[in-house]
Order: C-alpha cells, then structure tokens, then sequence
C-alpha cells in the first residue's frame, strides 16, 4: 500500500507529559511525525523550563482547541527565595540578591495566602503575549522591553508545602491566563526578598490530571510496534469537553447541521451555550450553540 506522503487522518487528543527543556512546539512536532498526522495542534503552551500536561490535538480535534484553552490548571512549582533573574526562572541572569534566611514558615504561609482569590498581574517579557504580532519573548532577547497592561486572574487556591533551603513549594489551582512565574515573583517580592522559578510542572489542566498522561520516551516505545499501539493513546474529542452538555440529533437534522443549517432542538427547550452535537448513530459530529428558541447553530463542525 502507498503511504499518503500528506500524512494520516487520524482525530483526538493525546495528553503528553512534556519534559522539562523542550518547547511546546517542538513536542508537537515529535507527536505529528510519530503518529504521521495530517494535522496537529498544541493548546495551552509550556515554557520550555515547565513539564506537564499538554493537550496535543490531532486532526479534526484542532477545531476545539480553543475550548480547552479556557480550562483552569493546576501547578506544582518550587521558587527559589532571594534571587531575582531577568526571565522570572533558572533561565534568566541574576540581578539581585537579597537575603532570605530570616524567613520562617509562618511568614511565608501569609504572604502566600494573600494571593488568593482575584488577583492582577502584568505580564512577563519573556511571555508568548504578543505586542503588534511579534511574541514578547522574542522582543525581550533583544533587550526591548514594552509596558504591559495588568490583566486579572484568579487563585482558586494555593497549598503551602515546604521550605526548605530557601527553596518554596507549592501547588497552585488557578485560571486561565495566570502567570505563574509572575506569582512567584510577586510572592517574593511582599516577602522582601525576591524570588524565582526553578522548577514547573502542570499537573492540572480542566479535568485532566497528570496521571492520565504520557512522556515522549514512551510514546516513543509504542511507535516500535507500530500505530496501532500509537492509536490506543489518542483519546476522543468530546471526552474531552465533559462540561458540554450533548444534544443527539435525527438523520435529517444531522444531514443539515453539517451543511451548516441552523436547526432545532428535539428537546424544545433551551440549554444554553456551546453543546457537543452527535448524529443518529452517536457519533460526535462537533460543537454547536444554543440561540434564541431553542436554536442550534453549527459552530465547530468535524466534516
């Protein structure tokens, strides 16, 4: 049989723990070569320096991509007290050292909690934030550095779980948009003493956890045995949008949401906002919205 030379067309999503010291595209790329995708697409982007959950998206499973950027995370970070760098990691230059030493458990537990709940923080340079197309990041390489509006965000909650040589601890639930390294900064900064990332790893992402994932090197593994071992790892779409409600349509209404008709619920009542919509035989045909009367329109459509 001949290989399309285009790549396969394969759907889903697999939950990659990505490892520290690779970028987010770089890991999509690996994931596209190894199951030879068509299409592929990374959604919520790690630093290099950060490890962990990173929802790569596979074919038709890009149009939802956007869906699960909106989820909360949750993070294991360990900050380092009494440097500040110019990246807000292990990355970055030292430019300034302050003592830390005097710092006691209690005090660093206050200062924590204090970040709890609504909070705004201004953007890091060395962010892929974008300021006239171009990626923050690349600006700052290049000794530029703009001012950033705060944006807000919001700590769910933060655990406290050790300090030990100078060394902080946590495990941080937060929003969408929350920057953690500017969090460490900032907690750094009320202690009076400064502080920066030295290790972070996303163990959350909306109702992923990272046990449910899987490192390159395995990944890796499976392919020796071909792709129908690969195959096995790539989770369906909509199991992937669990706050969705799904709405079951018939053979015609299935027929004209994918010409792009607006239809109308068999349910002849409004459930509100996005939906996952499955044909007569329960196969997931993508998302529509709810609007006015019971209204659904075709919004991101697997055709």
């Amino acid at each position: 049989m001949k290989r399309n030379p285009k790549g396969r067309n394969i759907n889903g999503i697999v939950l990659l723990d990505k490892d520290p010291g690779m970028t987010s595209n770089a890991a999509l790329q690996k994931i596209k070569r190894l199951f030879f995708a068509k299409k592929a697409g990374h959604t919520g982007a790690l630093d290099p320096l950060a490890s962990g959950i990173l929802p790569i998206c596979l074919g038709q499973a890009t149009k939802v991509a956007r869906f699960l950027l909106d989820e909360d995370k949750r993070y294991f970070v360990r900050g380092q007290l009494g440097l500040t760098t110019t990246t807000g990691d292990s990355q970055g230059a030292v430019i300034k050292t302050q003592s830390s030493s005097h710092l006691g458990a209690g005090e660093i537990i206050t200062a924590v909690q204090n970040f709890l709940g609504e909070i705004t923080q201004v953007p890091p340079m060395y962010s892929a934030l974008k300021k006239n197309g171009q990626p923050l990041y690349k600006l700052a390489r290049q000794g530029i550095e703009i001012e950033r509006a705060p944006r807000p965000a919001k700590i769910y909650k933060i655990d406290y779980l050790s300090y030990k040589k100078e060394v902080l601890s946590l495990e941080v639930s937060c929003s969408k948009g929350t920057y953690i390294r500017t969090l460490v900064e900032d907690i750094g900064e009320q202690l009076g003493c400064g502080a920066h990332v030295v290790e972070l790893r996303r163990i959350g992402f909306a109702h992923i956890d990272i046990t449910q994932t899987i490192r390159l090197a395995d990944l890796d593994n499976l392919a020796q045995n071909g792709y129908r071992a690969l195959d096995k790892k790539i989770l369906a779409t909509e199991d992937m949008l669990p706050k969705f409600k799904s709405v079951y349509l018939n053979a015609q209404q299935s027929i004209d949401i994918q010409c792009g008709i607006a239809i109308e619920s068999l349910a002849k009542q409004d459930i509100g906002g996005w939906v996952k919509l499955f044909d007569e035989k329960k196969q997931f045909l993508g998302i529509g919205q709810y609007q006015k009367n019971g209204i659904i329109a075709p919004k991101r459509l697997f055709i």
